[in-house]
């Protein structure tokens, strides 16, 4: 029923995300740190005032408990350090290993808010409970991003106290309970408000660093994409070849003129869906502006292979097209450099592409590779 009301779910976060809401509950010691050491006061405290055993064993266990949390901590630290980078399924891991520890912490505070209510000590009870309170209040500004851990940590929290106080009948201790259980539920309605707000505003980065990505015009990519994904492409080639295409389309001045603009952005958008067919899955097509396009090819396994595409790219682009009744007839010519043999690194590939396109546009129509000779052109 509380996930039906919620506008997204857990699972609904992207794997970067998810990996920074795992690092995040990592990012400090001092809710830790906080819980040990009030449980340590308040514990050493009732124990000598009430010589109750329990509460000195409950008091114990939370320390130790602490102690291992603060460790946990510590050491995601030095994993978050090291590379490779974490991935989801790693942070999913580290995330049990954290709802564990929070989970156990929330037990034994609750159990410890429940023992010193049995006690019939107000200053020890009135400690303890402003510790389980407190520790609720954490749950609900730490653990909303993750709403079932926090419902389960503060039901752990909280039930047990409202169980002791419903089990020895009586107005005042009633009254106590239904105030705990009053905390509870609103506890649970923030953590689904913080959570669809959280997710909501998530969500709204995302769209707009996509769109920061694409071009208005085409809907392919703008070339922002070239300096933050191409090297990543480059050093994941596992040993393969990367092809990058420098496409410039001949003749689109002249049909632009002649038709109109409307007509030539129409063009554009579908010259710009041609090539991502082309690009398939794990490509790149990327609008440099104007007519100009670059696209990238993440896994060629020969010379061959990349040559093979130029061509396709020249005759598809090539094709006749239907725009506003217009029959429009256009061309490409195409520059190809290809990792690692004409270079490794972004910026060679772009600058040997381009030379190898404006040996192509020479005549027209053709596709040129950056370590060919000019008579080595390729024509349609």
């Amino acid at each position: 029923m509380f996930f039906r009301r919620m506008g997204s779910r857990p699972a609904s976060l992207s794997d970067a995300v998810y990996v920074e809401v795992i690092g995040a509950l990592h990012g400090t010691l001092v809710p830790i740190v906080f819980a040990g050491t009030s449980q340590a006061i308040v514990g050493i405290i009732a124990a000598r005032q009430t010589g109750d055993n329990v509460t000195a064993v409950l008091t114990a266990i939370g320390v130790i408990v602490a102690l291992i949390r603060g460790f946990g901590v510590l050491a995601f630290r030095r994993r978050a350090a090291k590379k490779p980078p974490i991935d989801r399924a790693e942070a999913a891991r580290l995330g049990r290993r954290y709802a564990i520890g929070t989970a156990s912490t929330a037990f034994i505070l609750g159990l410890f808010a429940a023992r010193s209510l049995m006690l019939d000590d107000s200053i020890c009870s009135m400690m303890a409970m402003g510790i389980a309170f407190g520790f609720g209040a954490g749950i609900v500004a730490r653990l909303s991003m993750l709403p079932a851990l926090a419902l389960f940590d503060l039901s752990v929290l909280g039930l047990p106290a409202i169980a002791v106080v419903f089990a020895r009948f009586a107005v005042p201790r009633v009254g106590l309970g239904m105030l705990i259980a009053i905390y509870l539920v609103g506890s649970f309605e923030m953590v689904r408000l913080t959570f669809n707000s959280s997710v909501n505003q998530i969500m709204l980065k995302e769209q707009f660093e996509k769109l920061a990505r694409l071009d208005p015009m085409t809907g392919v990519f703008n070339r922002s994409v070239l300096a933050s994904d191409l090297s990543g492409i480059i050093a994941g080639g596992e040993g393969g070849m990367v092809a990058v295409y420098a496409i410039d389309l001949d003749h689109f001045k002249a049909a632009n003129d002649r038709f109109g603009h409307p007509v030539g952005d129409a063009l554009l958008k579908q010259a710009a869906g041609r090539l991502t067919s082309l690009a398939g899955p794990g490509g790149l097509v990327v609008r440099m502006g104007g007519d100009e396009f670059v696209l990238i090819q993440p896994c060629a396994r020969s010379r061959n292979e990349a040559e093979a595409l130029a061509q396709r790219i020249v005759e598809t682009v090539s094709a006749a097209y239907s725009v506003a009744g217009h029959e429009v007839v256009i061309g490409a010519s195409i520059g190809v450099a290809v990792a690692p043999d004409d270079g490794e690194c972004v910026e060679a590939l772009l600058s040997r592409s381009d030379k190898a396109l404006y040996r192509a546009k020479v005549r027209r129509g053709g596709y040129a590779f950056a370590g060919d000779s000019p008579e080595h052109q390729r024509a349609a």
